[in-house]
């Protein structure tokens, strides 16, 4: 399940690629088989060793060439351990909206961005998210407990790009499907997975997924400039920098 399109991100084969916040690297299998280059990087170790198992399992069977991994490794998206203008392709999905200093955030992710080169960034819409916020205290606990610190609107999501030196050129949503999903978790308890209901709806969402049924993706494209669980914003970074004349 892919939030962020690579045709709108302008990914080609070839193209050095850095997924972060990778998580268990949903889009960073997708980049790589898509061709491109990619290092995925995430804070919580965990997620770093079972992305690493899964590019050596892909490898293995086949299903990308070695060469499309670079590296999975773990670290900090407000200190990334990479030079300027190292990539082609930026993405972070689902990330921002759990650090603190997302500013800072965004001021690296733009550093290491080639000039030229595009971006994109996926958070929680405003209107599922504040609705999360309202059902459940423990949903949006403090990050140190891997809970949501803030609910970005489009216009300040964008804001903050254009202010690091990005040109925003597009934003769509995404997984209205799973909006409810996440309010009737929220409405029971975001760790109780074992809830009858939540169970039911969970299977409906990997039904969904793996059958990719016509009606349900018709019903999701009606649905999701409302109810999309996921804003996703697309930039790009000027190819060359302009200064005021003295």
């Amino acid at each position: 399940m892919q939030t962020i399109r690579f045709d709108r991100l302008g990914a080609r084969p070839g193209d050095v690629v850095l997924d972060a916040g990778a998580g268990f690297g949903r889009h960073a299998f997708g980049l790589a088989l898509h061709g491109c280059d990619v290092v995925a990087l995430d804070y919580a170790a965990d997620e770093v060793v079972a992305t690493r198992a899964t590019f050596g399992g892909m490898i293995d069977a086949g299903q990308i060439d070695a060469a499309r991994y670079v590296g999975v490794l773990r670290g900090d998206a407000t200190a990334l351990p990479f030079a300027d203008a190292s990539f082609d392709r930026v993405i972070t999905s689902e990330v921002l909206e759990h650090i603190q200093a997302d500013t800072a955030a965004i001021a690296e992710l733009v550093r290491v961005l080639k000039p030229g080169g595009t971006f994109a960034a996926t958070v929680p819409t405003w209107l599922p998210e504040a609705i999360n916020w309202m059902l459940s205290d423990e949903y949006h606990a403090p990050a140190a407990a891997g809970g949501h610190v803030r609910i970005y609107s489009a216009i300040e999501l964008k804001a903050k790009l254009r202010a690091a030196g990005l040109t925003v050129t597009g934003s769509h949503h995404a997984h209205a499907l799973h909006s409810p999903y996440w309010w009737l978790k929220c409405a029971v308890g975001p760790r109780n997975d074992d809830h009858p209901l939540v169970r039911r709806y969970r299977q409906l969402l990997e039904w969904e997924i793996v059958r990719q049924p016509r009606g349900m993706a018709i019903l999701e494209r009606a649905l999701s400039p409302v109810l999309g669980k996921s804003l996703i914003v697309y930039a790009t970074k000027p190819a060359q920098s302009h200064r005021e004349d003295p």
